[in-house]
């Protein structure tokens, strides 16, 4: 155990001083924030300002299609109704075209040349072409075309078909002899609120509070695994390249030597999750007002035990992950053919992340439970299903069981591929050879 504890803290003391390290555990967060933020940001710079023509073949809609014009650039989108957030949809300037006595059809196509960049001034340009039927009002089963240079140009689509609709809504209401004064009473939307209750029967709000926490803890329980899990392998690599381990081996235990170097590298990772946690703490302290009242009520999603079990899912993580590097780096002799054998292992790390929105959604599904008891899916699966739901205890006994045995196995097979490679460098071994050093070491 001595010798050990040397190598965990040679292993810590070596990083913890490198200038990068210092350097990435300030600015992690920041760039993790510009990652998320940045792109938003940007992505509703870029919805600026369109000209969209609207053909409408009904010629009873100009009220609904010039008060576009006067709604704010930030006006909350059908997406958002209701949800507390809003969309930023850019600001569309509309060009009202009454084509009652005309064939719309018919009329569209010196419209649909005005979506050309080439050969429109600027002026006349158009960014959308909407068309309204003249049929829009007798039947329902019609459609509305738009037209865009764009085929993903959906938050204009959506606001200006909302538009439209709701004018077709309350033209046939009034058709059927509804007052006016009652139309805004009939038509108003009902915001829908997510209320969790426990087994407890204790309600709980915040459900998108727990998506975007999702989100995040699942990147902070896997990135930091991930890197660290390289550092691992390059130093047990280098190691065997350099010839150095074999000093090392004749004074401890290959088990030694590898428990050293994951529990040091795990004491880091935890070294930088304390900092990025009190950096998100002050951050969240600042801005947890404006959260609720933006809709987001964290306080129910950011309770004590969430914080306790995230220590635990990430340190599981972490050894499950980096255990698999140490595995690699004890296999082969060089970075290049780590990365070949590792790639596809990491491909199966990835699985949760691309079965998140149904873990998400129904966390006490077959294949949720399933999932959140194989032990290289367990960190990231069990601890979504704490997040957002409350499975049942013996669940998360056997998560926890079968993750510490996995962690133990790995490290004992890492630690005897380690040994009897040692005679091996310069060649990967086979699956043949990988069996027989399991079973004779």
């Amino acid at each position: 155990m001595r010798k050990l504890w040397a190598v965990l803290k040679r292993e810590y003391r070596e990083t913890v001083r490198k200038p990068s390290f210092l350097i990435m555990t300030v600015l992690a967060p920041f760039l993790m924030g510009a990652l998320m933020l940045v792109p938003a940001f940007l992505a509703s710079r870029g919805m600026g300002e369109r000209r969209v023509a609207v053909l409408d073949g009904t010629g009873r809609l100009r009220a609904a299609v010039e008060g576009l014009a006067g709604e704010a650039p930030g006006e909350r989108s059908a997406f958002a109704r209701g949800r507390g957030t809003n969309v930023p949809t850019g600001r569309i300037v509309p060009e009202y075209v009454d084509l009652f006595t005309v064939d719309p059809k018919n009329a569209v196509g010196p419209y649909l040349e005005r979506l050309s960049v080439e050969r429109t001034p600027k002026e006349r340009r158009l960014d959308g072409v909407l068309l309204v039927p003249a049929d829009a009002f007798e039947r329902p089963l019609t459609h509305l075309t738009y037209f865009s240079r764009s085929a993903a140009d959906l938050l204009a689509q959506e606001r200006l078909g909302r538009a439209v609709n709701r004018a077709l809504q309350r033209e046939r209401l009034a058709a059927r002899g509804v007052a006016p004064a009652e139309l805004e009473l009939i038509l108003a939307p009902l915001p829908v609120e997510t209320v969790q209750v426990t087994k407890s029967g204790q309600e709980r709000r915040g459900g998108e509070g727990s998506f975007v926490l999702a989100m995040l803890f699942l990147a902070l329980l896997f990135i930091p695994s991930l890197v660290y899990g390289q550092e691992v392998m390059r130093g047990v690599i280098q190691e065997k390249t350099d010839r150095v381990v074999e000093l090392l081996v004749s004074s401890m235990t290959p088990m030694e030597l590898l428990s050293g170097k994951i529990l040091g590298m795990a004491a880091i990772g935890l070294t930088q999750m304390a900092v990025w946690v009190a950096m998100g703490g002050a951050v969240a302290a600042a801005g947890l007002s404006e959260a609720r009242s933006a809709g987001f009520d964290l306080s129910s999603v950011l309770r004590p035990s969430i914080a306790v079990w995230f220590v635990v899912f990430f340190l599981l993580s972490y050894l499950v992950t980096v255990g698999v590097y140490a595995a690699g780096g004890a296999i082969v002799s060089s970075e290049k053919e780590a990365q070949q054998v590792l790639t596809p292992v990491m491909f199966v790390f990835l699985v949760p992340w691309f079965l998140m929105m149904p873990i998400l959604t129904n966390p006490d599904s077959t294949l949720s439970v399933v999932l959140s008891l194989v032990p290289i899916y367990t960190p990231m699966t069990m601890f979504i299903r704490l997040l957002v739901s409350e499975p049942p205890a013996w669940q998360v006994a056997l998560s926890l069981v079968l993750s510490v045995a996995t962690i133990a196995g790995l490290l004992k097979a890492s630690a005897k591929v380690f040994r009897a490679g040692l005679l091996a460098t310069g060649k990967r071994p086979t699956i043949p050879e990988l069996w027989r050093w399991l079973k004779e070491a």
